[in-house]
């Protein structure tokens, strides 16, 4: 492991390519009928049943849970790869999101998305209503 860290390191490779921390790469917001609808893409080096990206999660500015995404199996051959979760529930008048994702080895991820649901379009999201 230690060689591929280095290497990775070495050669410019992002972590989530040697399966450490899951990279969130792309959230889509849809909001209907008082609940949205959330799609994640997520890159992550799955190695296996042992070490794969297995949840994505939505948290609200104040650090509660909004809706969970359990992802049940590794995707060694889907790259980056894209899950939705339907009836997430916002308060209404929370502006800011957060998406977080999680591994079976390293737990939640240090890198989260910020998502601005006042937006149309932002870095790595889209907003719609």
């Amino acid at each position: 492991m230690l060689a591929a860290m280095t290497l990775a390191a070495l050669s410019g490779i992002p972590r989530a390519g040697i399966a450490g921390d899951v990279e969130i790469e792309h959230a889509s917001f849809r909001h209907s009928g008082g609940s949205w609808s959330v799609d994640v893409t997520l890159r992550h080096a799955d190695t296996g049943w042992d070490h794969y990206a297995d949840a994505w999660r939505v948290v609200g500015a104040d650090g509660s849970v909004l809706g969970t995404r359990t992802l049940y199996h590794p995707h060694e051959n889907e790259q980056p790869f894209t899950r939705s979760l339907g009836g997430v529930m916002i308060p209404d008048g929370d502006s800011k999101v957060y998406v977080e994702a999680h591994d079976k080895v390293h737990g939640w991820s240090r890198q989260r998305l910020e998502v601005d649901l006042g937006a149309r379009t932002g870095k790595r999201f889209e907003v719609s209503r």
